[in-house]
């Protein structure tokens, strides 16, 4: 969440600076802002809103070669100008920027900043304002070194010295941020993408680091001080895939996506001989595990929940799906040989992160199944498998789930495979089919939109029903409603229903139920009615050779274990139709952020 960019080099930084943020702005919006210097001194201009209403406010008349800028996504403070990045010094010497939360910032100011006027409600400022209390006995990169060494908590850093104009002081713990370099110039960045437009070489920054960053050379030290060598990597991003080019919406964009994503996959896990393969390593853990747990949240949640079918069905391994947030404080008995399997889009799910470093303190092996080659949940783990899904930029994640469920399948049938179990379909062969189903669902919108406009034009609340997987897709169905059209939307197993559900069902209350599985398929079908003799209106999705006259819509006919890759589109597009219907920002909900960098 919140991201950060920053420029020193020979050409004006504002520019460079505010395209940057609009690249980042899917990682928080609730306000943005950037400070530059020049021999005049530091200009800092911030607004609360979008990077648009930022760009409304910047003197384009200021000419400087230096500068670092930041969108927020609120974690101390309401957005408010006063609340946006960059925070200033009281003197204004000092200028900063921060991605993260300070979790001992209460106890910093009551121990150091007493006598400091505060002109924030934010974490950040204590930040800035220690820097400029130690600076009277030390120099910069002394008094930046004695701050962080105090911080508690998660952070990224970009500062500004006004009485150093060639540098920018970098630092990060827990969350991300990169160094990239360019020919006479060089930029931070929270992201690859905010600056793949200028250089697509980049240098990874390790927890509790400092860099110093000119334009001809980026230094970086520990905290004690000493220099640390590292080399550069290419970002293998290409500009274009971070356009909406002739769509609307991202989000539009990335659904139609996933046919593609699906082939890529398929293509990036085969070997010379066409079968599917994983690096041998990955076997040998999943090999000897006697226990699989599975540790995501949101969305990569619900994968995980697909996930734990492939593997126990297939595999034959035992299989916990947990939700990061409440396993890290709330750690189960584990088994005698675990293995942790992390899902995250971004890699740098801080949630997810903190139980990493929790289990690789118990000696505890761990597999990252990410987007983003190099993040921090992929470094940090023992081995990583990449979606291979491209950048996703709509904060509500659709090619990324597609993508990781195909990716566990693959994990599931490669290690089915390495046990000597014998499979009775190619999952090659219906990854393919899943591919066309995808293609034939996309090409379906007009449907998707009149549904959505049938049964969510006017409700308030919505539910969403299924059995066995068609539940877990029912799940990330009623996410994808909630975050984007704030129809507040529930998914609910199809026989828990009467347990207590049923009460909230009206007159015309809209339910969504998926029926693609042949063994619960007359079971769903019975929930629906027990909710259409209460009032309900029944809108049901089911797949070919499963279908009733009944049904709204009916899916191609895939696999049945392979059913929640396709069953998941038409309740994407229903959602997005439902936003766009009212008048939602699809790919920037309200109160969300992208990549949730924060506890």
């Amino acid at each position: 969440m919140c991201g950060i960019v920053g420029y020193i080099g020979n050409h004006d930084s504002k520019e460079v600076l505010l395209k940057g943020l609009e690249k980042l702005e899917y990682r928080g919006y609730d306000s943005a802002g950037i400070a530059v210097v020049n021999g005049k001194g530091v200009q800092v201009f911030k607004e609360k809103g979008r990077i648009a209403d930022l760009r409304g406010i910047v003197d384009h008349n200021v000419l400087a070669n230096t500068g670092i800028g930041h969108t927020r996504w609120a974690t101390h403070g309401v957005p408010s100008q006063e609340n946006a990045h960059p925070h200033q010094s009281n003197t204004g010497r000092y200028t900063l920027v921060h991605n993260g939360v300070i979790e001992n910032y209460d106890q910093l100011k009551r121990e150091y900043l007493q006598d400091v006027k505060l002109n924030s409600d934010t974490d950040t400022e204590i930040i800035v304002q220690l820097i400029e209390l130690f600076s009277k006995n030390l120099s910069t990169e002394e008094a930046f070194r004695k701050t962080l060494k105090l911080l508690k908590g998660s952070y990224a850093l970009a500062l500004l010295d006004e009485e150093d104009k060639e540098t920018i002081y970098v630092a990060k713990n827990k969350s991300p941020l990169l160094v990239g370099l360019g020919d006479a110039f060089n930029v931070v960045a929270s992201d690859a993408m905010a600056m793949i437009q200028i250089t697509d070489q980049y240098v990874e920054l390790v927890d509790k680091e400092m860099v110093m960053v000119t334009k001809d050379q980026v230094i970086i030290k520990n905290l004690e001080g000493m220099v640390v060598e590292r080399k550069p990597y290419t970002a293998e991003l290409d500009a274009s895939d971070i356009e909406k080019g002739t769509y609307p919406h991202y989000m539009l964009k990335e659904i139609d996506e996933q046919p593609l994503v699906l082939r890529k996959i398929i293509q990036k896990y085969q070997d010379e001989n066409g079968a599917l393969t994983i690096d041998e390593n990955i076997l040998t853990a999943m090999d000897e595990a006697d226990r699989i747990y599975i540790i995501a949240a949101g969305t990569s949640y619900h994968a995980g929940l697909v996930g734990k079918q492939y593997i126990e069905k297939m595999a034959n391994v035992p299989v916990e799906v947990h939700i990061s947030s409440e396993f890290v404080y709330n750690t189960p008995l584990l088994s005698s040989k675990p293995l942790f399997i992390f899902i995250s889009q971004s890699g740098e799910t801080a949630d997810s992160r903190a139980v990493l470093v929790s289990i690789k303190e118990m000696g505890y092996e761990a597999l990252t199944i990410t987007n983003v080659p190099g993040s921090t949940l992929s470094r940090e783990a023992d081995y990583t498998l990449l979606l291979h899904a491209g950048p996703e930029i709509a904060v509500a994640s659709t090619k990324a789930y597609t993508a990781q469920i195909a990716v566990l399948a693959i994990l599931a049938e490669v290690t089915a495979k390495a046990k000597g179990m014998n499979l009775d379909f190619n999952l090659v062969q219906e990854l393919g089919i899943v591919a066309n189903a995808m293609e034939v669902l996309c090409g379906s919108k007009e449907e998707y939109e009149e549904i959505s406009r049938s049964f969510l034009s006017t409700t308030r609340n919505a539910f969403f029903i299924g059995r066995g997987m068609d539940y877990y897709v029912g799940l990330e169905g009623a996410l994808k409603l909630k975050e984007i059209s704030y129809i507040q939307a529930e998914g609910f197993a199809g026989g828990e229903l009467k347990h207590g559900t049923i009460a909230l069902i009206e007159e015309g209350t809209p339910i969504i139920a998926l029926a693609t599985q042949e063994s619960v398929n007359l079971s769903i079908r019975g929930n629906v009615k027990e909710v259409v003799a209460r009032g309900a209106n029944p809108c049901i999705i089911s797949m070919k050779g499963l279908q009733q006259e009944e049904d709204t819509f009916t899916t191609p006919e895939v696999h049945e274990l392979l059913t929640p890759l396709v069953s998941v589109i038409p309740l994407q597009l229903i959602s997005y139709y439902a936003a766009l219907h009212r008048d939602c920002d699809v790919d920037k909900p309200r109160n969300l952020a992208k990549s949730v960098t924060v506890e």
